[in-house]
């Protein structure tokens, strides 16, 4: 089996992108022998595979030569951790049970308004259960699913995404750029959360977004920023 030399590993320490895709494509065999174990989950083998290329292009990144072991063996934990991270993972972004919880009341009150022949909307829900707006179009959202994190979204006509946001260009692969982004998301705290997932996921404007938090368009403008910059950075200490 090939395994990777210091000179290859610090050259993809220092930046050669090149070198780093030749040492993950070279050791796609002990990447794919480990994905192995996992054939019976309801993920494909290809989007495991490419969560695996994450946990050993970490563990190049962290490797140091006074460890005395081979790259091979120094990355299986890395490997097998980030699969089974991604496995604990619910779809795309970890939802809050408190989210899960207020869907099916929402659901079971749209169920009593039925049969009452009466019409349910958000101010309804409000009221009855006593959630924001935010709450209610979040916890609504979830048996439609995400949008895409390369959907364009608008401000001001200035039409952006979150891959641009966040600056994810260290990888070609889409499917890895999507679990490096969906990594940094489910670490974010609930309301921090809640605002990439409004604007990125929702398309939803700072100026909605702002309205169901009751503060200026500015102050989420503001908000927004900090949570880009530290996905940003911490991306960057991945990558």
């Amino acid at each position: 089996m090939y395994e990777t030399t210091i000179d290859e590993i610090l050259e993809a320490q220092n930046g050669d992108q090149d070198k780093l895709n030749d040492i993950v494509e070279r050791n796609a065999r002990l990447i794919w022998s480990i994905v192995k174990r996992f054939q019976n989950t309801k993920y494909e083998t290809e989007d495991l595979f490419q969560i695996g290329a994450i946990g050993l292009i970490k563990s190049i990144k962290k490797f140091d030569k006074q460890y005395n072991v081979k790259l091979s063996t120094f990355a299986v934990p890395y490997i097998l951790g980030e699969i089974k991270r991604f496995l604990r993972d619910d779809g795309i972004v970890k939802v809050s049970r408190s989210l899960k919880e207020l869907n099916y009341k929402i659901e079971a009150l749209r169920r009593e308004y039925e049969k009452q022949g009466k019409e349910l909307n958000i101010e309804i829900i409000k009221n009855e259960l006593k959630e924001t707006k935010e709450n209610i179009l979040l916890a609504m959202e979830l048996d439609n699913g995400v949008k895409s994190m390369d959907e364009e979204i608008s401000d001001d006509g200035k039409e952006n995404t979150l891959y641009n946001q966040i600056k994810v260009e260290s990888y070609e692969d889409e499917t890895i750029k999507k679990m490096i982004l969906k990594d940094e998301i489910s670490r974010l705290n609930e309301k921090e959360r809640n605002i990439i997932i409004l604007r990125y996921f929702y398309n939803k404007s700072q100026k909605e977004v702002a309205a169901n938090y009751g503060i200026s368009q500015v102050q989420i403008s503001r908000i927004e920023k900090k949570i880009l910059l530290k996905m940003r950075e911490n991306i960057k200490e991945k990558i």
